[in-house]
């Protein structure tokens, strides 16, 4: 691994972590904020191999090859405890913080620290918010404690302020451009999906490596146009095969947003790039039937409508009322 732990960008997250494990400065608690795939988890697990590393290449810098780097690095090491919701937009709950606050408690068995990795913790539930801020009071010295979620403000203010915050932000579309070429994309495949992923280099790596995320893609894009002249029974029955599966249905939401966004982009003249630069057309198309207000409208909507996902409200009742609300093209 080089200076920067063999990692895309975020350079100055990983210089910041780097001095406070070669200075045996390391902070209790951690917070990495950031859109989902732009890279939290892996510096989170690299930042792990740089503090438990046996045979770092120099302070801070782990080596990549030791048993316990290789173990962090698949999620399987007895010093490391990963705390998750089942799935994703599911729920992370109390008894899964108690857990992690008992692992924690015990000495390291083969490490310097005990390290528990909480993901996408916007995801817990209030008991299990207040079980980590209980947690954090009592962490002994030889834990650390990382968490990432996609916003610092969604979370308990008392939980953020016991953290040290690192917000990553997207990379440039270039940089992930040229980082899928590297893995054997060709020209235009890396600079759509780089576009597509808004500079995010993990999720653009996970529609190269799974073709049915594409398609997805393509199907729920392509759902969206029909759905615009649809009538109200067609959009009631839409909703209904939408609801069914709720991890898909906030995937679907995501995606629409991100055109919605490019749309606002549009009517609005920006000069900001577009992220699905292969519905330019069908964006330019929209942007010339839509005004301000109307297309801001529904990239609120879709971003409550999440929020509302996430906070369990009738997944179908809010499919319908989003696709009811849409403007009549």
């Amino acid at each position: 691994m080089n200076n920067h732990w063999g990692l895309l960008g975020h350079e100055w997250a990983v210089d910041m972590l780097h001095q406070h494990v070669a200075q045996d400065a390391a902070r209790h608690a951690y917070l990495f904020a950031g859109p989902p795939g732009v890279g939290r988890r892996t510096l989170a697990l690299r930042f792990a191999q740089a503090l438990n590393c046996t045979q770092p290449r120099e302070p801070g810098v782990p080596c990549g090859i030791c048993r316990d780097c290789k173990q962090i690095e698949v999620m399987q090491h007895p010093d490391l405890t990963i705390v998750q919701a089942d799935s994703e937009g599911g729920t992370l709950k109390v008894d899964q913080v108690r857990e992690a606050r008992r692992m924690l408690t015990l000495k390291p068995y083969q490490s310097m620290y005990r390290v528990a990795l909480f993901l996408r913790f916007q995801e817990a539930n209030d008991n299990a918010a207040n079980a980590l801020l209980k947690t954090l009071e009592e962490a002994p010295s030889y834990a650390v404690l990382i968490l990432t979620a996609e916003n610092p403000e969604v979370l308990l203010s008392t939980i953020v302020s016991r953290c040290e915050v690192l917000r990553l932000r997207p990379l440039p579309i270039e940089e992930v451009a040229s980082f899928l070429k590297q893995h054997g994309a060709d020209e235009d495949k890396a600079n759509l999906l780089a576009h597509v992923s808004n500079g995010r280099p993990g999720y653009a790596l996970r529609l190269l490596q799974d073709p049915s995320a594409l398609t997805f893609r393509e199907e729920k894009l392509s759902d969206l146009q029909s759905l615009l002249p649809a009538t109200r029974v067609d959009k009631f029955t839409y909703a209904e095969k939408l609801s069914k599966d709720k991890d898909a249905m906030r995937n679907v939401i995501l995606l629409w947003l991100s055109f919605w966004r490019d749309v606002l982009l549009r009517v609005g003249g920006a000069s900001t790039p577009i992220a699905n630069v292969d519905r330019a057309r069908e964006i330019e198309s929209l942007a010339g039937a839509v005004n301000l207000s109307e297309a801001r409208r529904v990239v609120e909507d879709l971003e409550k409508a999440l929020s509302r996902l996430e906070a369990n409200v009738n997944p179908r009742l809010l499919a319908e009322v989003l696709l009811l609300d849409w403007p009549k093209i």
